[in-house]
């Protein structure tokens, strides 16, 4: 350990003292007791957990064995298209009936994506079996996914599918978006 030395000035005569000693602090019992603090603080305290999203997937078919095919009742459905620029849209037709006018745009707030699953539910001829599609194109981003999975959560769908958008409805949906206005840039 380092001292720190004193020089002894004695060259000036006179009386002859008695040394004094220097004080001395030992900081190693310290350095243990900081070393305890840090070993029972990492120990005790509990470290953020992640958050993780329940995502019931269905158990992958055999190798022989073809998954059947769903048919599933427009009126008791609604497929929901999120596209780029933070953009759903949303119908509840067949290839005959979907055209640019009737694929309906809304916003992910509660007024908007929130209220159309919900009037959708409301108007399906049978509740315990209404379905929502999500159908995410190629230019949607990750977050809007998870909001539309957290939106069945709020809405308590506990039945809904993840499936690619049709080419029939790929078409409409660039058309749509091409004629349509972009919305306004976010301000920062």
């Amino acid at each position: 350990m380092a001292e720190v030395q004193v020089k002894d000035n004695g060259g000036k005569g006179g009386k002859v003292r008695s040394k004094k000693q220097v004080p001395h602090v030992d900081l190693t019992p310290m350095v243990d007791l900081a070393f305890l603090l840090i070993t029972f603080f990492m120990l005790v305290t509990t470290f953020n957990k992640p958050n993780v999203m329940d995502l019931g997937l269905p158990a992958k078919p055999k190798d022989n064995q073809k998954a059947p095919d769903t048919e599933i009742d427009l009126s008791n459905s609604i497929s929901l298209i999120i596209g780029k620029d933070n953009r759903i849209f949303y119908h509840q037709l067949d290839q005959a009936g979907l055209n640019d006018q009737t694929l309906q745009e809304t916003t992910f707030d509660r007024n908007g994506i929130t209220k159309v699953i919900e009037q959708a539910k409301s108007r399906a001829k049978d509740q315990s079996k209404f379905t929502v599609i999500i159908k995410p194109t190629d230019d949607a981003i990750y977050k809007n996914f998870v909001d539309i999975l957290d939106e069945m959560a709020i809405t308590k769908n506990e039945i809904y599918g993840v499936t690619d958008i049709k080419s029939w409805e790929q078409a409409i949906y660039d058309r749509k978006v091409g004629t349509s206005a972009t919305p306004a840039a976010s301000t920062k």
